[in-house]
């Protein structure tokens, strides 16, 4: 997915150094890191240095999951278009409950990363930590409303390994935000779903969205 920029800023220095010939060294060495050590120098292909060097320069750093999609180029580039698909304004599902949803389904895939980095987006988009804090629990919580708790429902059902939809969950989802609506929650749900898979299935660590930017640990 397209990610939160961090704190720490880069010189035009730097970030030419660190792209030159399309290899990318900006990790620091004691930065948390994946089972693929991203920090050795790699060459991304040509088409992606832009993209990898314009991330670089608005945000201090290129995020983990990026430098390991970029080794798939365009796997990366269809991971990256759908993230815009469907995080798009004009999209039937509000961005908080965006975030939401990715927060839960990451953490049902025990993805730290998408945790943290979705917490965050959620946080920022309107959420309250009450509400990050009760998420596992959004069933019996006051503080979702029926819609929330619906979409959440159907997310958790597609992320389980046997996926069951119960109709009376698709009646619930069709009135509160028709079936176009159900079409893309599915969607944003299969690709966060891959998203969390891909990271988890790496070892890629939480990166401290929620803490540098609000001042809370990322919820469980």
């Amino acid at each position: 997915m397209l990610l939160k920029p961090g704190q720490n800023r880069t010189s035009r220095g730097d970030l030419q150094t660190a792209t030159t010939r399309g290899v990318m060294t900006d990790r620091k060495p004691e930065a948390p890191m994946s089972f693929i050590d991203s920090s050795e120098n790699y060459r991304y292909a040509w088409y992606l240095r832009p993209v990898l060097a314009l991330l670089r320069r608005r945000s201090g750093v290129v995020p983990e999951p990026v430098r390991l999609w970029a080794r798939v180029p365009l796997a990366f580039l269809g991971f990256q278009l759908m993230n815009l698909a469907l995080e798009r304004k004009s999209s039937p599902l509000g961005g908080t409950l965006r975030a939401l949803v990715r927060t839960r389904i990451a953490q049902l895939n025990s993805c730290h990363f998408c945790v943290d980095l979705n917490a965050s987006h959620a946080l920022d988009r309107g959420a309250t930590p009450e509400q990050l804090q009760d998420l596992a629990g959004f069933r019996e919580s006051p503080r979702f409303n029926e819609a929330e708790k619906a979409a959440l429902a159907y997310a958790e059902a597609i992320t389980g390994t046997r996926i069951e939809i119960d109709p009376d969950l698709i009646g619930r989802l069709r009135q509160a935000f028709g079936d176009d609506g159900i079409v893309e929650l599915a969607a944003l749900a299969a690709h966060q779903n891959l998203s969390a898979k891909f990271n988890a299935a790496l070892g890629v660590p939480a990166q401290g969205y929620c803490m540098s930017g609000h001042g809370m640990a990322a919820p469980d």
